[in-house]
């Protein structure tokens, strides 16, 4: 029984610590964007891969990063 709690305390301390992580409140969609504004703040973020999504995209590096913090 305790490693149950102590599991579970672990859990909620991760999860005020990280907001990514979620709580027992969030629902699918919550979750789903939270995940896509952490996509979008690491593409930005990391210049090879906002570049690779240029090329891929054939649009200029500056439309991609204001399109991503859109």
């Amino acid at each position: 029984a305790s490693d149950r709690f102590n599991i579970n305390s672990q859990l909620e301390h991760l999860q005020a610590k990280y907001v990514g992580t979620g709580h027992a409140d969030l629902n699918r969609f919550e979750w789903a964007v939270n995940i896509q504004r952490d996509s979008y703040a690491s593409y930005v973020g990391h210049y090879p891969v906002l570049a690779y999504f240029a090329l891929a995209e054939n649009e200029s590096i500056g439309r991609e990063r204001y399109n991503f913090m859109q």
